[in-house]
């Protein structure tokens, strides 16, 4: 017998609101301000950063090429090829959308 989808009889689940106390506006903005240009100018930097460095992982291509090489890489051609139709249509299976 398959189970329901809804809560076990016994399991009750606590929907009760936790009180949360209030926050300084003031203090938070202030901080907010003076913390702007900082992260503004690592930003700056770590575009630079990124862009002067590729994108592909050498090491770990150089791995998978060896393991490809040896015959111990699983190769699943029907897996290749639903990646390249996702890619071609620019889908995501873990896109719950």
């Amino acid at each position: 017998m398959v189970d329901p989808l809804s809560n076990k009889a016994g399991a009750i689940a606590d929907r009760r609101v936790a009180p949360v106390a209030p926050a300084s506006a003031v203090a938070a903005s202030a901080a907010a301000t003076d913390a702007a240009p900082s992260v503004q100018s690592s930003a700056v930097a770590l575009s630079g950063t990124m862009a002067a460095t590729p994108p592909v992982d050498a090491e770990r291509v150089a791995k998978i090429r060896k393991a490809v090489e040896d015959g111990r890489f699983p190769i699943c051609p029907a897996t290749i090829a639903d990646r390249l139709l996702a890619l071609k249509l620019q889908w995501n299976p873990n896109d719950k959308a």
